[in-house]
């Protein structure tokens, strides 16, 4: 039988739904902890499949990679590379992708790695491209928007030319910025779009050696910089 009001006269008046009592079991933190881990899993087993494909296709060139050979290398089965990446398209764009990402913060750190001293910073991340599109073939397609030949992987670096470029020139402007505080911002523009194609133009055409050429470089990004300031 329900329960009667105070007065006995018939059901309480509706309370509304009970409240439900807080859990301090701290389950929610642990699933919080087990998704972080779990998606922190997934970006390794990503990170390792891409690396093997990198590796790969700097040995052999894109056309030579087989899924197959990407699981062995990374240690998976043939089944998760596809799970992951859907097909060898889908891991060249990811491929590609993580290239971008990697070659403009490694341009960051070299720029940033040496404080407000304007010389060592440009030197540093103009070396550092030059060797990078010396030593890495993704990275120099990406650059020089390389096409021809019967590599797949090409179209999907060669799209990304324009983007690499453009956040490259961006990091060099943001960081002549923190450092040249006083420089004007259309000239500080131009000379970091400058300094950037010229450094492509060397990759493409290479005429000294690499620590030659990004020292005069650096002594041109130098003056550019510095006339942006008067």
């Amino acid at each position: 039988m329900g329960e009667l009001s105070p007065d006995g006269s018939g059901p309480p008046p509706d309370a509304g739904p009970a409240e439900p009592e807080s859990s301090n079991d701290g389950s929610g933190s642990s699933r919080g902890i087990r998704r972080a881990e779990l998606e922190w899993s997934k970006q390794r087993l990503r990170d390792a499949i891409v690396d093997a494909a990198r590796a790969q296709t700097v040995a052999t060139g894109w056309d030579g990679v087989r899924m197959g050979g990407v699981a062995t290398a990374a240690g998976v089965s043939r089944q998760t590379v596809y799970n992951e990446f859907g097909s060898k398209a889908g891991l060249a764009e990811a491929l590609a992708r993580r290239e971008v990402d990697r070659f403009v913060g490694e341009v960051r750190a070299a720029l940033d790695a040496h404080g407000a001293d304007v010389r060592a910073g440009a030197y540093a991340a103009i070396r550092h491209t030059l060797a990078s599109a010396a030593d890495n073939p993704l990275i120099k397609a990406i650059l020089t928007s390389a096409r021809g030949g019967s590599d797949e992987l090409l179209p999907f670096l060669t799209t990304r030319a324009g983007l690499v470029l453009a956040e490259s020139t961006a990091a060099l402007r943001e960081w002549a910025d923190r450092h040249l505080p006083a420089a004007d911002p259309a000239a500080l523009a131009f000379a970091a779009d400058t300094i950037v194609r010229l450094v492509v133009s060397h990759i493409v055409l290479p005429q000294a050696p690499v620590d030659d050429t990004a020292e005069q470089l650096a002594d041109l990004a130098v003056h550019l910089f510095l006339t942006a300031t008067t």
